[in-house]
């Protein structure tokens, strides 16, 4: 009579992980990460007053602390999280350069239209070399879109390659955590 029949499951103690990574990656996140033994957690309570970077969203995970061969499967989690590091560079590396050399340009022109409105605007206006300093003007605003975007499409040709075989060594170590897993 003084037996306890037990019934449901066993107590399982979980560690949790909750991560803020980048809406565009955050499939990737939710696919891989149960690959080092994580599961996501659906049970924590939204935060009201919750600050979230634009673009980001918050990925909540948990996993059994007596996982076996948890400390390989972090090793492998670390990995992972470095390739997604190198990754997001990759990409930020696309448009970085661009960017600050369509911005030069773009100032270079500014400084030219500036110029362009001394000249015009002095005691005694000068038409022509209003003319003079405003066609570089004009040119300097125009140009960084064009700029721009072919220098964009030349990085991209040249860092895809980069990023695909990024991609590949961070499938190969989700297949290594998946294996220890089984």
């Amino acid at each position: 009579m003084s037996e306890i029949v037990r019934k449901g499951k066993e107590f399982v103690g979980y560690e949790y992980k909750e991560i803020s990574v980048p809406e565009y990656l955050s499939s990737l996140y939710l696919d891989a990460y149960p690959c080092f033994g994580w599961e996501t957690d659906s049970h924590l309570v939204e935060k009201k007053d919750e600050k979230i970077k634009s673009g980001y969203v918050n990925v909540r995970f948990k996993r059994d602390r007596k996982i076996i061969n948890k400390a390989e499967l972090t090793r492998l989690q670390r990995n992972f999280d470095g390739c997604i590091d190198e990754l997001k560079t990759l990409e930020r590396s696309k448009t970085a350069v661009p960017l600050a050399a369509a911005l030069i340009i773009g100032i270079i022109g500014t400084v030219f239209m500036a110029l362009s409105t001394f000249a015009v605007t002095a005691k005694v206006p000068n038409v022509l070399i209003c003319i003079i300093f405003a066609i570089p003007g004009f040119i300097g605003w125009i140009l960084p879109i064009f700029i721009y975007r072919n220098m964009v499409s030349a990085k991209k040709r040249k860092l895809d390659p980069l990023i695909e075989q990024k991609y590949e060594e961070i499938y190969d170590i989700c297949e290594k955590g998946n294996h220890l897993l089984f």
